[in-house]
């Protein structure tokens, strides 16, 4: 016989056995694991949909700021950061990445300018600069952003190969219909107001253009831009233009006709405010502003 306590040992001893099996460490474990898989892979699959935008996005950051440095071997290397996502199957993201892959190179063109190298390299990076944004607009044919990069990259071309009529010619082909375009249908991007302003600039009076004329629109364009930023979201979508649009302000007030030093140097400081690490209004810009002031005292 047994006693209370043994009776009362025995009754627990054969409850445990029969404790619900979803219980027990060892069913649980299964379980467990399948669920934190599962979650796991969800939250793979979540990052590797947004992975490729941010990423991009970083890198676009990288972008502008070499841009601004004048580190055209940095802007090389971070051209060959956006390749694996040029062929994406969001084509609108392609886009985007194709045209952040021509700036790379516009941009390391217009910054090769204030350092002499071969003009060979220079219209070799504008020329696969517009490879990249004709593939962007032809993604995307309302991407004008596109369109303008082509405008300005054909516009330098020229530039470069003024002593060469045939080829300033076959440019000029190229050009021409981008152009007339672009005014009809983006009269107010003021980025396209920054590319074409100065060809405005080298247009006589009489035919429409001038140093006033082109100084009035870069004036509007910096009103648009600023307006643009403020309602700025996606990173990707080209909205700069404000500080590129003071340099060139303060680039006219210089270099005008009847040139306005104090108005030169207002809005070249306007612009670092924006960029203190803009290499040519910082070390270049602003100390021709310098050397045209002790010029004239």
């Amino acid at each position: 016989m047994q006693d209370g306590k043994s009776a009362k040992a025995a009754k627990t001893a054969t409850a445990v056995p029969s404790a619900p099996l979803a219980m027990s460490p060892r069913s649980i474990a299964p379980r467990f694991l399948v669920g934190l898989i599962l979650s796991a892979f969800a939250a793979v699959g979540a990052w590797s949909a947004e992975a490729p935008r941010e990423q991009v996005s970083k890198i676009v950051t990288q972008i502008r700021r070499a841009d601004y440095e004048g580190d055209r071997t940095a802007l090389k290397h971070l051209y060959g950061e956006l390749s694996p996502f040029a062929d994406d199957k969001d084509k609108a993201f392609a886009a985007r990445v194709l045209y952040w892959r021509g700036f790379v190179l516009w941009r390391r063109s217009i910054n090769g300018f204030n350092d002499s190298p071969d003009p060979k390299e220079l219209e070799q990076d504008l020329m696969q600069a517009v490879d990249d944004f004709n593939n962007a607009n032809a993604i995307d044919r309302a991407f004008m952003d596109a369109k303008v990069g082509t405008v300005s990259c054909l516009g330098f071309d020229m530039f470069l190969n003024q002593k060469n009529q045939s080829r300033v010619q076959e440019l000029y082909a190229q050009l021409s219909p981008l152009l007339k375009e672009a005014r009809a249908t983006a009269p107010d991007n003021p980025r396209m107001l920054w590319v074409l302003n100065p060809i405005l600039w080298r247009v006589p009076a009489e035919r429409g253009g001038g140093q006033d004329k082109a100084i009035e629109a870069y004036e509007k364009g910096l009103a648009l831009a600023r307006a643009q930023k403020s309602q700025a979201s996606d990173p990707l979508e080209p909205s700069w233009g404000e500080p590129e649009l003071l340099m060139s302000l303060a680039w006219s007030n210089l270099n005008g006709t009847n040139p306005d030093l104090d108005a030169a140097e207002k809005d070249a400081r306007s612009a670092l405010e924006l960029v203190p690490y803009w290499h040519y209004v910082r070390d270049i810009l602003m100390q021709q502003i310098r050397d045209a002031r002790a010029k004239k005292s």
